[in-house]
């Protein structure tokens, strides 16, 4: 006798279902921390970030758009490493080293054409970044050492190697940042601040969904990916299927690093008035990364969305500031709630042990 589907739909209603578990999770415990800080206008600010981006309407979405770029594409750096069985919790550092690339390049090579100006800080960006991922992926694959430790010391090596490096080339000394970029170098708007008037968005958050999808291409429809993917369920399997498991341990965390890279790129090419800061801070884009990738599943179409929606609550936090709730406020919930992405792998297990025992009760029932 056939049993009948599983209400929770297979593996893709459970990781639905964990997201949106997660999300929840993250909004109730602002909610407490509102209800803490100011009782009186609690509901009112939570109600704010729920309607996030639609606050402002065009305005809004368009600022949405323009905060996700950048944390998709360390999400995407994140998950991919996740998917072939790898923990890139070096994101920030290779995000750091394509944003101070990019912005070299953009300072310093202004004898380039508008269009290639711009296109060859991208390119050069990605290879800093996966330059940055190379050297844990050899670390891992050589001398196994752990992809996790290494990444996070590659974090603090980036961050003070990149002040150095901005003192001795581009440095604005008045300001404490790096010079501004020429605007042969920056991203075109394509027409999108007509649509989204009043914001930052640019032609990022294109380029951004073109590597979704190559992402997801990579993954699910090449060789490489099943590789990659194989790799990561079980290394010493793939090994003796004849895959060199090795190479692709670099080459995921060299394609992870490559994604983070870009993401430094496009946020400081977007002229947005943002400016790479002397300051011993890992940039915080790259531990966003993390909740993103967990928040979407690690795969890309996921990453997408869950990257929208972190750049969503952001601009509702900000919109809070309407009903004097302090900037560190904000901060706190919307950190809360990125971080609740990280119990979407939580609930995800809880959903599968809640089907187990479903069906091992049906089978009992026969």
């Amino acid at each position: 006798m056939k049993h009948k589907k599983n209400i929770f739909g297979g593996e893709k209603i459970a990781n639905l279902g964990s997201s949106l578990l997660a999300i929840v999770c993250g909004l109730l415990f602002g909610l407490i921390i509102l209800l803490i800080s100011n009782p009186k206008e609690a509901f009112g600010g939570f109600a704010m970030i729920v309607q996030g981006g639609f606050t402002d309407g065009m305005q809004g979405i368009g600022q949405v758009l323009y905060i996700a770029t950048p944390i998709i594409m360390t999400g995407l750096s994140v998950g991919f490493a996740f998917k072939t069985g790898l923990f890139n919790i070096g994101a920030s550092g290779q995000f750091t080293m394509g944003a101070f690339t990019a912005i070299y390049v953009g300072v310093k090579w202004d004898f380039l054409p508008s269009g290639m100006h711009c296109l060859v800080a991208l390119l050069m960006a990605l290879l800093a970044g996966a330059l940055w991922g190379l050297i844990p992926g050899l670390l891992k694959a050589y001398m196994n050492v752990n992809e996790v430790i290494s990444s996070i010391m590659m974090n603090y090596i980036g961050m003070y190697a990149v002040n150095m490096m901005i003192q001795r080339s581009i440095y604005d000394s008045l300001k404490n940042q790096s010079l501004a970029v020429a605007k042969t170098a920056t991203l075109s708007k394509g027409g999108l601040d007509k649509i989204f008037p009043g914001t930052s968005i640019n032609i990022g958050i294109l380029i951004v969904i073109g590597f979704v999808v190559l992402t997801y291409i990579i993954l699910e429809k090449t060789v490489l990916g099943y590789e990659l993917k194989a790799c990561g369920k079980n290394e010493f399997a793939s090994k003796y299927a004849g895959i060199n498991a090795k190479k692709n341990i670099v080459l995921s965390m060299m394609i992870a690093g490559a994604l983070a890279g870009v993401g430094g790129a496009l946020l400081y090419l977007s002229d947005s008035g943002k400016y790479l800061q002397v300051l011993d801070i890992i940039s915080p884009e790259g531990f966003a990364g993390i909740s993103v990738a967990l928040l979407g599943q690690s795969h890309p179409i996921g990453i997408l969305f869950s990257g929208l929606f972190i750049g969503y609550i952001t601009v509702g936090g900000n919109n809070m500031q309407l009903f004097d709730f302090a900037p560190e406020v904000i901060d706190i919930i919307i950190a809360a709630i990125i971080y609740c992405g990280a119990l979407s792998l939580l609930f995800k297990e809880l959903i599968h042990r809640m089907q187990r025992r479903k069906d091992n009760r049906q089978k009992e029932g026969e």
